[in-house]
């Protein structure tokens, strides 16, 4: 088995991850209600998709 023979400095390790990081959802506003959602999927707070009602949300 391979074994490193330097040490590999921070800098150097810290560039090998620089894109191993956490991304923020994209979210698109629902044409009904105007709240965020996820793209391609049922507006949870009005239960539509596309301009039509797929889900009955309770109002309460």
């Amino acid at each position: 088995m391979a074994n490193p023979k330097h040490k590999i400095s921070k800098a150097r390790r810290d560039k090998r991850r620089s894109h191993l990081k956490l991304t923020p959802p994209n979210l698109s506003t629902c044409p009904q209600c105007h709240e965020p959602k996820p793209s391609h999927t049922t507006c949870l707070n009005c239960g539509t998709y596309k301009g039509i009602a797929i889900i009955s949300v309770e109002e309460g």
